[in-house]
């Protein structure tokens, strides 16, 4: 089976579904609460799984009861979870998540246990990295735990994955450990110091990151695919039409999905349209990992879609 690891967060999702997303101030009532298992890195985790990859994941959670439920989720999912450490002294993560009737969200986030992650923590699982093919990371933990998981990736010889969300500035140094850096438009434009609009501005940006040390960059564009700019020629992919529901987990089913079909051996070019397709189908469901694909659910949708 394709080796994936993925270290980042993990929390509880709260989520409101309303008609339309509050402005400043406003109280918008009428909603339904839903709750569920979140957190971008068990979200990426649990999207590789379902597509078929063999998953270990590395993450802290609190000593709490929302703690030992992720724990369980996970591991129900079949995803190793023994470097999943108790951060003590720390709540576990909790998302606060509204959605409105375009599947348009925003979220708050109290990372709790996830920023109280450290490297010598995770230190004592690193054999995790060793054993992966492909290690992913994101954002929602400390950059130091990030750089070193990229490193140690590195000098193992495993393809690298960085979800840069949410963003925030990163060096040339981390850059330079990166094998594939999937930023979205936003987070494409905040990293460059541009604005991403359009395949053109995106194209812009990524050639830029790649000159400070990315190696190939794929800028998610939502309802225009993806653009991927490496050493060859830039390759744009549109997305699929779907009807969107929620685009919560939409970025982290796209990542779960390229990490598998990276890890299964398969190019740049056959992984993006598994990638697409994952991160359509969560678009039509509510929830960050209830709205995840299974394998056969992406390949039925990728079947029709190619008629």
């Amino acid at each position: 089976m394709p080796r994936v690891c993925v270290i980042g967060s993990a929390n509880v999702d709260w989520s409101v579904t309303l008609s339309r997303l509050p402005r400043p101030g406003e109280t918008v009532t009428g909603g339904t609460l839903v709750r569920g298992l979140g957190g971008k890195g068990a979200n990426q985790a649990v999207a590789a799984r379902r597509l078929g990859a063999e998953v270990r994941f590395l993450g802290g959670v609190g000593a709490d009861a929302s703690g030992a439920e992720i724990r369980a989720g996970l591991a129900k999912e079949g995803i190793e979870v023994g470097g999943l450490v108790t951060v003590e002294g720390a709540a576990t993560g909790t998302a606060l998540i509204c959605v409105d009737a375009e599947g348009r969200n925003q979220i708050a986030v109290a990372p709790g246990a996830n920023h109280g992650l450290t490297v010598e923590a995770l230190a004592p699982h690193a054999e995790a990295l060793a054993w992966a093919q492909v290690v992913v990371c994101q954002l929602e933990v400390p950059l130091s735990v990030v750089q070193w998981a990229l490193a140690a990736a590195r000098q193992t010889g495993a393809l690298t994955i960085l979800n840069p969300a949410p963003v925030r500035d990163l060096d040339a140094a981390l850059l330079t450990l990166v094998d594939y850096l999937t930023p979205n438009e936003g987070e494409a434009g905040r990293l460059d110091g541009s604005d991403v609009m359009d395949p053109p501005s995106a194209r812009a940006a990524a050639e830029r990151l790649r000159a400070r040390g990315a190696g190939t960059v794929i800028v998610t564009l939502g309802g225009q695919g993806a653009l991927v700019c490496g050493a060859d020629t830039p390759a744009h992919y549109p997305a699929f039409p779907v009807t969107v529901v929620d685009t919560t987990a939409a970025g982290d089913a796209f990542n779960g999905a390229l990490a598998a079909g990276l890890a299964a051996g398969g190019t740049i070019e056959q992984a993006l349209p598994l990638a697409n397709a994952a991160g359509a189908l969560a678009c039509g469901a509510r929830g960050a990992q209830d709205s995840l694909p299974a394998r056969r659910d992406v390949e039925r949708f990728l079947a029709s879609v190619r008629r």
